[in-house]
């Protein structure tokens, strides 16, 4: 299966038009690939521009529309978003791990079809941040490839946008399936972190996540060094500011969590997806379904092993696989047809739903 899936992946890209064409759709740029019919129907890809409350911005979302959207008018579909890491932007999962053939490749092979969101998340860690930025001193780097007018935020409520804003423009302008549970949302890296936190945060909006080489334990101390199975009870987690700075490293500190999570163990603890879950718990409410990975020779492996850990010590269940690579796209691309598959099967529409576009669905 996995064989022939790359086969066709490798077919589609060398027929699809390039993710730079342009046409009017709905209001909107669209890329769709070139038909053929040696090939299945293939998906389209397209660009959105949305104003977000949260950020006091436009931003750009890149879309995957599956194959039979346009030929089935009546349908709806679950939604699945994917975040970039960190210095990356909205056209990277398409651009660098071609998303969209893996997806119409999985869609050949039977996997239930789905409506794709990759946003703009900036430098963001997908959070609010603790301290507002200095637009002005942002204004002025003229060394950046985005344009100072989108990624220089007034007001970085990124989590809100990412859950609220984006989330209720998809469900307003495209045929989506509006509960939690047809939902869910993925990562890579700072994307892999924001995807978890998001869905521990928001468990009304998502209903499962799945990250790729996540720093899924921010203010675990001597991450880089966890062993395999490592027990809960052997996780060592920062108690003061000095600390904190010790589990993050000086430049990561720095530069990443002091402007996105703040100096002091209040702000990165509320932040901490393995304090997310234990609020969730203590609560009754159910914690999303979670799926992690992470390359052997990746140096943030011990931020997932030390996730898995905590989720056993509170009797989570969990999906962790750990795989051949280090952190970068060729281990990404590996591994982007297994998320996508889990998460597909997580969001499917089940028997015992309403019929797509019914009253019950659309309130849901």
């Amino acid at each position: 299966m996995r064989a022939r899936l790359l086969a066709l992946a490798g077919a589609l890209w060398c027929t699809a038009t390039p993710v730079g064409a342009q046409q009017p759709l709905v209001g909107a740029t669209s890329t769709a690939a070139s038909p053929s019919a040696a090939l299945p129907p293939s998906g389209v890809v397209r660009t959105d521009t949305v104003w977000s409350q949260s950020l006091g911005t436009t931003k750009r979302l890149v879309l995957y529309l599956p194959p039979s959207y346009a030929r089935d008018t009546s349908a709806r579909f679950p939604v699945l978003f994917y975040l970039h890491g960190v210095s990356g932007d909205e056209d990277n999962w398409v651009r660098h791990a071609r998303l969209h053939l893996v997806m119409d490749s999985l869609v050949a092979t039977g996997a239930p079809e789905a409506i794709i969101a990759m946003p703009d998340g900036d430098d963001s860690w997908y959070t609010t941040w603790a301290a507002l930025p200095d637009l002005p001193g942002c204004r002025r780097d003229t060394a950046r490839r985005e344009s100072a007018d989108q990624y220089c935020v007034p007001w970085p409520h990124y989590d809100d946008y990412i859950a609220r804003d984006l989330v209720a423009h998809v469900d307003a302008h495209y045929r989506t399936r509006r509960a939690a549970r047809h939902r869910a949302i993925a990562g890579l890296s700072m994307g892999g972190y924001g995807a978890v936190s998001l869905a521990l945060r928001y468990p009304d909006v998502f209903s499962a996540a799945a990250s790729h080489s996540g720093v899924l334990t921010p203010s675990l101390l001597g991450a880089d060094r966890v062993p395999a199975n490592v027990a809960p009870s052997d996780l060592r987690w920062a108690r003061t500011p000095d600390e904190l700075r010790e589990a993050a490293g000086e430049r990561r500190y720095t530069r990443w969590f002091a402007p996105a999570f703040g100096r002091d163990t209040i702000g990165w603890y509320a932040r901490e997806p393995a304090r997310l879950v234990t609020r969730l718990t203590a609560a009754g409410i159910r914690v999303p379904a979670l799926f992690f990975d992470c390359g052997v020779d990746d140096p943030y492996l011990g931020h997932s092993r030390g996730f898995a850990a905590a989720l056993r010590g509170l009797g989570v269940p969990y999906t962790f696989r750990e795989h051949a690579g280090t952190h970068n796209w060729d281990y990404w691309r590996a591994q982007l047809p297994a998320s996508l598959s889990w998460l597909l099967e997580q969001v499917r529409p089940v028997a015992s739903d309403a019929p797509a576009g019914s009253a019950r669905d659309e309130r849901a």
